[in-house]
């Protein structure tokens, strides 16, 4: 791909981009270790985009050097050319080189905790896939549209990754919303989506919601990869199979409503995960899930567990009395807490400001 002349583009402003991170349902199974060879039973995930977006933005700077600055890490200056894909924010450096800019500085702020388990890094990966085709449009170059942000934001981060990758986050990011996707093995586009809640419903959608910090980071390769060992080893395929169906179970329920039953679908999948590898759950999460069943609700852990968060969900009384609940249990870790789970519907939006001018 050409080089983008960034300095020309920006023109002393600045580019922004933002997306939503999300909560889920049935993870794991949009990585294609495990839905290619289960793709008869349809495998499936749900994921819902929430109110907490990272947001990027881009400014000119040295020629032929990229600079990131991201929360939680110290700025890294690289020359454009040897930029560190291994490093922990190496994927922002790979989309960069994807696009060919040199020149620029890319600012990272997100609003959910490091490490939270709800898909932080991909995300940021899809705001700045859609800042960049923005920019390259000022150039003559197509607009991506969100299908196309997606996909090469997933196939960027599988290529750096070291680790098999799904692609709900990045999905989630572009898209928001609540959907499922269901994973077929159509090359140019992998997914089939369901909108399971229309954007009419979502505000009243989410007083059915609750959405936890453990306060404990997590590690999603360490769950991950004792599942796709599992898995690759023959072990565990029923469960696998029982976790479809759940899920299937699980996005029925909410497109028809019936909380309730989305709350039996989604305890009996945590129960067959929990199973599989009890670390999915800390001391923490063990207490939060417990007093969610308590109140009539179903709790879960987000991505692949092990720490970060977990979301709550039930009848809206329900969910109120849970609420002071899990206060009171999270309040017990200095760093834990209720975090904002409105919907989001917007997905991944870009912005160019003209008057801008950034500090270096």
């Amino acid at each position: 791909m050409d080089r983008l002349d960034v300095n020309h583009l920006l023109k002393g402003g600045i580019i922004t981009a933002s997306a939503p991170c999300r909560i889920d349902m049935g993870g794991t199974l949009d990585i294609s270790t495990f839905h290619y060879p289960l793709r008869r039973f349809r495998p499936g995930t749900v994921n819902l985009a929430i109110g907490l977006r990272t947001r990027i933005d881009i400014s000119a700077f040295t020629p032929d050097r990229i600079k990131v600055s991201s929360r939680g890490f110290d700025p890294v200056v690289a020359d454009a050319d040897t930029a560190p894909f291994d490093h922990p924010l190496g994927l922002i450096f790979a989309v960069a080189a994807y696009f060919g800019v040199r020149g620029i500085h890319i600012r990272i702020d997100s609003a959910s905790p490091p490490r939270s388990g709800l898909g932080g890094s991909s995300v940021a990966a899809v705001a700045l896939v859609a800042a960049l085709s923005r920019l390259g449009s000022r150039q003559n170059k197509t607009v991506l549209t969100r299908s196309r942000i997606s996909l090469l934001a997933h196939a960027i981060e599988s290529g750096v990754a070291r680790v098999p990758c799904g692609y709900q986050d990045q999905l989630a990011a572009a898209y928001g919303g609540v959907n499922a996707w269901e994973w077929r093995t159509d090359f140019r586009l992998p997914y089939r989506r369901r909108v399971l809640v229309a954007k009419r419903n979502q505000r009243r959608f989410q007083d059915q919601l609750l959405l936890a910090y453990s306060g404990v980071p997590h590690v999603s390769s360490d769950i991950n990869g004792k599942w796709i060992r599992q898995f690759l080893s023959g072990r565990c395929r029923e469960e696998w199979k029982q976790m479809i169906g759940y899920t299937e179970q699980f996005a029925e329920s909410l497109k028809t409503g019936d909380i309730p039953a989305a709350v039996a679908a989604m305890n009996a999948e945590v129960d067959i995960r929990r199973r599989l590898t009890p670390a999915v759950l800390d001391d923490m999460g063990e207490r939060l899930v417990a007093a969610a069943r308590t109140a009539g609700c179903g709790a879960r852990f987000t991505g692949a567990g092990g720490g970060g968060c977990l979301w709550a969900l039930g009848p809206a009384p329900s969910i109120r009395q849970l609420r002071s609940t899990w206060r009171d249990l999270l309040s017990r870790r200095t760093s834990a807490g209720l975090l904002d789970h409105s919907i989001d519907s917007q997905g991944v939006r870009v912005e160019f400001k003209a008057s801008a001018k950034p500090a270096q």
